[in-house]
């Protein structure tokens, strides 16, 4: 069995996210904040040792800043509603996750105005359109840090460079980064950083969080009990608390502090060499095979794990069933719930097969994934010669 569909979650988790698991269920099950009871203090240490991986990770400079969401669309649903009001001015780019995009078509229908601008079709976002897209009145730019569909990396920095020498807040969509691509919030200049705890980070599914920068105040999305503050029905406009009502999933955060220690220990920067050598490796093999179109920039400099490719006269759907039913290769076919990426890329209504490289995978399953579509490209044309489409 191969996993290619770790833009989707990564498998499979270290050892340490499962005995995290464990530990938190045996001994640490209590509800942090709730009581000051032994496991209560417990689940809140798990909690806030978790937290400040995360900060050593970003390089956030207060553990506080980093707020615990269920998932990078959690997170990026809390900066959107929470920072945007009608009249203000969002400008983003055409290959943003439907995390982006659905609610920012949402806030236009209740007053806020919209730019969308047009990258190319290797998901290359040209500066000087974006610049012509920030105007008075601009209150936010929100970029993607690596595509979902074809891994084109943003240039964040200049990205942030652009939006603080126009007074813009800059909110960057980190899901398939985190954990892959290093990621320093004051170097960089990020206002707001979404990430998934699942990708990446290596942590479990429904965990998630969002940086927010010392200065940048957001309306809670939630309110309601937070264990802290109790006397009062008001919530309280502290950080994290203003942002984690109700209880937390502190099983998921125990594994997601795991995960993250995992990576400070062996090093971001290892992570996306090797995922980058993965990349070049398929780009190269898949360039090679007669049949087969690649999408994004072909060079694994400018990726992270993400790779997209389509075989000729194949529809993605079949592709993806028979990787999975007769070489046991899990990938993931179709738009990505991106389908603006994919107008962008040309690849719309079909869309595309999707491999998506971690830490675990290995050049020998490259290969194997490679060799299994010459087999593929080969019966695409014999099928539409014949008139047939079953593959054997």
């Amino acid at each position: 069995m191969i996993y290619f569909d770790n833009a989707a979650t990564s498998w499979p988790k270290p050892a340490a996210v499962c005995a995290a698991l464990s530990d938190y269920f045996g001994d640490a099950g209590g509800n942090p904040g709730r009581s000051g009871h032994r496991m209560s203090v417990a689940a809140a240490r798990t909690v806030e040792n978790a937290r400040e991986a995360l900060a050593g990770l970003f390089h956030a400079p207060d553990p506080s800043r980093i707020v615990f969401t269920q998932n990078a669309t959690h997170a990026l649903n809390l900066a959107l509603y929470g920072l945007l009001r009608p009249g203000d001015h969002v400008v983003t780019t055409s290959v943003e996750h439907n995390s982006v995009m659905r609610p920012l078509r949402h806030l236009e229908t209740l007053g806020v105005e919209l730019t969308v601008v047009a990258c190319s079709p290797d998901g290359m976002i040209d500066l000087s359109r974006l610049r012509r897209a920030l105007r008075p009145g601009t209150r936010l730019l929100v970029s993607t840090h690596g595509s979902n569909v074809v891994g084109t990396l943003t240039p964040v920095g200049d990205l942030a460079a652009l939006a603080r020498e126009h007074g813009i807040l800059f909110l960057v969509d980190a899901a398939q980064t985190a954990g892959a691509v290093p990621i320093d919030v004051q170097e960089m200049g990020m206002d707001l950083l979404a990430f998934s705890g699942h990708k990446g980070l290596l942590g479990p599914t429904g965990t998630g969080g969002l940086y927010i920068r010392e200065g940048v105040v957001l309306a809670p999305l939630l309110r309601g009990g937070t264990g802290s503050d109790s006397a009062h029905q008001i919530q309280p406009d502290f950080l994290p608390d203003a942002h984690e009502s109700g209880t937390l999933n502190v099983a998921g955060i125990a594994g997601l502090g795991a995960g993250v220690r995992f990576l400070l220990e062996i090093g971001v920067e290892a992570v996306q060499t090797h995922e980058r050598k993965l990349v070049a490796q398929f780009l190269a093999g898949a360039a090679e095979i007669s049949g087969i179109t690649l999408y994004g920039p072909k060079d694994a400099a400018l990726q992270c794990g993400v790779v997209s490719f389509n075989v000729a006269d194949a529809m993605p759907s079949e592709v993806g069933l028979i990787l999975d039913q007769s070489f046991g290769i899990m990938a993931r076919p179709g738009l990505h719930c991106a389908p603006s990426a994919h107008r962008t890329l040309g690849t719309f209504p079909a869309g595309t097969v999707r491999f998506s490289f971690g830490w675990f995978n290995t050049p020998d399953e490259v290969d194997a994934a490679l060799e299994a579509l010459r087999e593929i490209a080969v019966w695409a044309t014999k099928a539409v010669a014949v008139s047939e489409r079953g593959y054997p």
